[in-house]
């Protein structure tokens, strides 16, 4: 299946995709649910230290690496932000383009993401690296760790995979000790298998009309800034 064959768009403009029968983000406002749920969720901006390495469950359009790139950017730390994101079915670029084009605050960095798809990506003050395929095959070969993990597959009811225990306990085996993760999600099965995995998980106020939303960390100390 294509990214073109794979997608729909609703009126207001947000993608839709057919595999699961889900949208991209909030039909509300995608960027302020980015900013609320994966950024607010993980402490950041504050938390960020030269270094920093986030880690995302389904890159989608880019939203979320486009909301922290941003917030990185005007936080002013040396050196690149580090963000790693695993996706099944990448989205064509000009679908992309399409999807984001409601935000001209992003325009600047939408343009100089530009094409970019599956692969490392140096873009000055951010290396992008998109990681194609099933993320229950390709994220145990990462070698890397996070400081903060998106988890941002469709809904639990509808992907369930992307939500199983034994993934999201290879998320907690590529995180940091006293490193985070957010999630709009917060159904039970979610918590409990986050909380088998080793992390301390929490809810609190999510985005528009989603009650709740889980945030945690992995027991630790975190690192030094």
């Amino acid at each position: 299946m294509t990214p073109d064959d794979d997608l729909d768009w609703d009126a207001g403009g947000t993608p839709l995709s057919r595999r699961y029968r889900d949208p991209f983000f909030s039909r509300e406002d995608g960027l302020a649910e980015a900013r609320h749920v994966f950024l607010d969720g993980n402490g950041l901006p504050a938390r960020f230290r030269p270094g920093f390495h986030i880690a995302e469950l389904g890159f989608g359009t880019g939203l979320n690496f486009l909301a922290a790139w941003m917030a990185w950017e005007s936080a002013g730390h040396p050196g690149p932000l580090r963000f790693t994101s695993f996706e099944i079915a990448p989205m064509a670029p000009r679908d992309r383009a399409r999807a984001l084009a409601r935000w001209p605050e992003l325009a600047p960095f939408l343009a100089r993401l530009g094409a970019a798809g599956p692969g490392r990506h140096d873009l000055g003050s951010a290396v992008l690296t998109v990681i194609a395929g099933d993320a229950r095959e390709t994220l145990p070969r990462w070698p890397g760790r996070a400081d903060a993990w998106f988890l941002d597959g469709f809904s639990p009811a509808r992907n369930p995979e992307m939500w199983a225990p034994a993934l999201l306990a290879e998320v907690a085996r590529h995180t940091r000790p006293g490193c985070s993760f957010a999630t709009y999600s917060a159904a039970g099965h979610v918590r409990r298998a986050l909380a088998a995995a080793g992390f301390a998980v929490s809810r609190r106020r999510g985005f528009g009309r989603k009650r709740e939303m889980c945030l945690g960390a992995l027991p630790g100390d975190p690192p030094v800034a």
